[in-house]
């Protein structure tokens, strides 16, 4: 556990520069006198930590000191800091580890890739639905030279031009301005602004790619969860889609979420019902969706859903409204 935590306290002291003793004791969640013990055994073991005193005094290592991960390359780096930085450690208890982990992965990266190595955190997404033990994006479906040329175009934040072949069309080259790099369910996509407008691209359909000199037009940051669930509803749907406003009882509610495209907002009744507006692919979805769960959901709107859903229930209604079989 010690030996964790002089890790740790080195790599604090490599990335953030001189340090009190108070702060790094609160960064490693012990006494400020543990931090002064460890701080004399990292001195004891070779290691060239040094003190200075003054107002803005603190600990800090000689310029030049760094630690190495054996056999760790830039790409390798970088796959653990992406797969590190998505949901899941805090369900096993391991999310001190994984934090552990990552600061040493990225400790590790040459200079001219940390700062590459941060941004990509926010550019490349793996839906957090998908069960990353399970499913994959195969590897045959797009060349590595594909892949690896629009990765890093989009981590660069330089323009891309791409060979890429619409459904049911021939392809064409095209130059865009990548934002980010999306899996989901087995499909890779690239999400990008074409003459400012928003973009989204299958990789597989990508024959070819080059990446230009020019910085591509984006904004510095992005929020890709939410960037992927307004451009995957249009991008699947061709933008012919239904948004409606649902109540529906809790124990429901992973049945109508489970079908609809988007949960947009969410609120709970003083009943304790939800309420919920969600996006569905069209009207013949959203009645089917509706209809599945019976007396518990409601469509509040639009008008004609629920005028809709009235007249299938009238008409099955009158169908059995005598409560004899078929053949009296």
């Amino acid at each position: 556990m010690r030996a964790d935590r002089l890790v740790s306290l080195v790599l604090l002291l490599r990335q953030r520069g001189r340090l009190t003793a108070d702060t790094l004791a609160r960064e490693l969640e012990v006494s400020t006198r543990t931090v002064l013990r460890d701080i004399e055994a990292l001195s004891a073991a070779g290691v060239p930590v040094y003190a200075e005193r003054g107002r803005h005094g603190g600990f800090a290592l000689l310029p030049g000191f760094q630690t190495e991960l054996t056999g760790l390359n830039h790409d390798e780096a970088l796959a653990l800091l992406i797969a590190g930085s998505r949901r899941g450690a805090q369900a096993f208890g391991l999310g001190s580890a994984l934090a552990s982990a990552m600061l040493k992965v990225h400790d590790a990266l040459p200079d001219r890739y940390r700062d590459t190595a941060a941004g990509a955190i926010e550019r490349l997404l793996i839906d957090p639905e998908t069960d990353l033990l399970s499913r994959r994006l195969p590897a045959d479906e797009v060349p590595d030279t594909v892949v690896a040329e629009v990765r890093r175009a989009v981590l660069t934040g330089h323009r891309l031009r791409i060979h890429y072949a619409p459904f049911g069309k021939p392809p064409a080259w095209r130059t865009v301005d990548p934002i980010g790099l999306v899996t989901v369910r087995e499909q890779g996509y690239l999400l990008a602004t074409r003459s400012g407008e928003d973009r989204t691209y299958r990789l597989t359909r990508i024959h070819a790619a080059e990446q230009l000199p020019e910085p591509a037009q984006r904004p510095a940051r992005v929020d890709l969860d939410r960037a992927w669930q307004e451009r995957s509803t249009r991008f699947r749907t061709g933008g012919d889609t239904v948004t409606a406003l649902v109540r529906v009882h809790p124990d429901r509610r992973e049945d109508l979420v489970g079908t609809a495209l988007a949960v947009l907002a969410e609120d709970t009744d003083a009943d304790g019902w939800l309420r919920l507006e969600v996006t569905f692919q069209d009207r013949r979805h959203a009645q089917w969706a509706l209809w599945q769960l019976a007396l518990q959901a409601e469509a509040l709107s639009p008008a004609w859903l629920r005028a809709a859903l009235h007249d299938r229930a009238t008409a099955i209604a009158n169908r059995y409204a005598d409560g004899r079989s078929a053949g009296a």
